[in-house]
């Protein structure tokens, strides 16, 4: 190769590299996670979704931040768990919106969205009496619309592969965050009216 190409391909090469170094610590961690770095579970059939509706049907959801994780139980008993990830500032309560931050106590999931912007999503119960009263003493906004939803835009969820994407960081300004294959099962198998409890 001459001087003359190396001389264009480095000019056309360096912008990138610029900008690259630019937005990669801003988007990093929109980066899909590596199958090595979390266990997803296996999809169930909708023989054994029904299966477990009949025979175990899920009583309550809890929610361990520090360990990204969803379990959805039959009384006592697990029966699936699912990564998350969570708000952008997830250590604490969220006492009011903006703040990036995941709530923490007992809700109820009371309503649901199948045209969510983040392909379906179960809300979640927050604010309640308690947050709102800490809120206004604070002279703050609670925040709201807290939900369990997919993981990308419904429209992406036209592409197999994005069932599957799960990003590499806690992204959401509050919400807890699973991939579209996974909440395509939680969406089947919890109820409007089940409790919820989030722990830090």
């Amino acid at each position: 190769m001459n001087k003359k190409y190396c001389i264009i391909l480095v000019i056309l090469t360096l912008p990138c590299l610029i900008l690259a170094a630019y937005y990669y610590p801003h988007y990093q961690k929109y980066f899909p996670t590596s199958s090595d770095e979390v266990i997803f579970p296996l999809p169930l059939s909708e023989q054994k979704i029904k299966q477990i509706r009949s025979y175990q049907p899920i009583t309550k959801i809890k929610v361990f931040k520090s360990q990204r994780q969803v379990h959805l139980l039959h009384n006592q008993e697990k029966i699936r768990s699912y990564p998350m990830r969570l708000g952008f500032a997830p250590v604490g309560h969220k006492q009011q919106e903006g703040d990036g931050k995941t709530p923490e106590g007992q809700y109820v999931i009371d309503w649901r969205n199948p045209n969510s912007a983040f392909y379906k999503s179960l809300h979640i119960s927050y604010p309640n009496a308690q947050d709102k009263t800490k809120a206004h003493n604070l002279g703050v906004s609670p925040g709201g619309d807290v939900m369990i939803h997919g993981s990308n835009y419904k429209l992406l969820s036209d592409l197999p592969k994005m069932m599957e994407y799960f990003p590499r960081q806690d992204w959401t300004l509050g919400c807890i965050a699973v991939r579209n294959i996974d909440m395509d099962e939680i969406w089947k198998l919890v109820d409007n009216g089940t409790m919820i409890e989030i722990y830090p």
